[in-house]
């Protein structure tokens, strides 16, 4: 299944830039940056859970925001691209 991961995370102390690190690292450890606070994953059941609870352990729910998106199968008819698209295509062979 492919998961949009967005985040908003407090920066105004170091606490926070350090969250914000630790968030973006955890979103790319399973997927893709596409803009600055917004990651693809293409991940299975037990893979979307164990996102799910790395992220909620780093960020402060208090200061923060996060949401996380399902998009149903297929996929390319709910998802329109426009512009310089730097993405990776999940199906394709990653060395060529």
């Amino acid at each position: 299944m492919l998961i949009i991961v967005t985040y908003d995370v407090s920066t105004e102390t170091a606490a926070g830039r350090k969250r914000l690190r630790r968030v973006a690292k955890v979103c790319l450890s399973v997927g893709q940056r596409v803009q600055k606070s917004v990651f693809e994953c293409r991940v299975d059941l037990m893979g979307y859970e164990a996102l799910e609870r790395r992220l909620l352990a780093e960020i402060n729910e208090a200061e923060d925001s996060l949401r996380l998106y399902r998009l149903t199968e297929p996929v390319e008819m709910h998802v329109k691209e426009f512009g310089n698209i730097k993405a990776v295509d999940f199906d394709a062979p990653l060395v060529v």
